[in-house]
């Protein structure tokens, strides 16, 4: 018997905890944005820069999804011209070791498969 069979039983919500954070952040760039913004705020351009493949559409979009669910603040300064800055909010905080033990498991453990060669 697994340790892990009834995981979705535990809480009894039938995995929707789970699911929800899958939905939040199981995307090609939304861990990739939460590392980047570890205890640091950023512009929008240094975190496109960072973060190498990123559009800039796929970027805003991310953005604007962490903001919604409460993991990224974005402040707007007025100035000219107009900066605005992004940063992790605590709730950000606590996910990041466990984004961050996740990414070091797929480095080590997932390896580039090569399509077999034809011929």
């Amino acid at each position: 018997m697994s340790d892990y069979e009834n995981v979705c039983l535990i809480r009894g919500d039938q995995g929707r905890a789970i699911r929800s954070l899958l939905d939040r952040i199981a995307d090609k760039w939304t861990l990739l944005v939460i590392a980047t913004l570890d205890d640091q705020r950023l512009r929008f351009t240094e975190l496109q820069r960072r973060i190498p493949g990123v559009s800039q559409r796929m970027l805003s979009r991310t953005l604007m999804h962490l903001g919604r669910d409460g993991l990224v603040t974005r402040t707007a300064y007025a100035e000219v011209p107009p900066r605005v800055e992004y940063e992790l909010t605590q709730t950000a905080k606590t996910l990041l070791p466990h984004a961050i033990a996740l990414a070091d498991w797929a480095v080590n453990n997932i390896v580039d498969e090569e399509p077999p060669a034809s011929g």
